[in-house]
């Protein structure tokens, strides 16, 4: 996945979606509040961009055993489309994860 800020571009690692926001694990979260504007290609290979906040944070902590630092991302103004959307991938991902135990 990566995501924009007015004047950042970057990479990082989504581990966990909903269709209401999204975990980016990240060693450099934004400040809550920040606007993003996410992108990831689906399974299928399509490319699928959404906007986001960044609602919460989890900083890296040097001195303690924080695995997953990083930022939780409420998805801002969906379409129902995009929604849909969404919903469909984190199926499609939970069925992955069942299959492969």
């Amino acid at each position: 996945m990566d995501y924009a800020t007015e004047d950042t571009f970057l990479f990082a690692c989504m581990t966990n979606i909903s269709e209401l926001g999204i975990f980016v694990q990240t060693r450099q979260p934004h400040e809550i509040g920040t606007r993003l504007r996410l992108r990831f290609r689906e399974p299928a290979g399509e490319l699928f961009e959404l906007n986001g906040t960044v609602q919460w944070i989890n900083p890296v902590r040097p001195l303690s055993d924080n695995r997953n630092p990083g930022m939780g991302v409420t998805f801002v103004g969906l379409t129902q489309q995009a929604r849909l959307r969404i919903v469909e991938l984190v199926k499609t991902i939970a069925f992955v994860r069942d299959s492969a135990n």
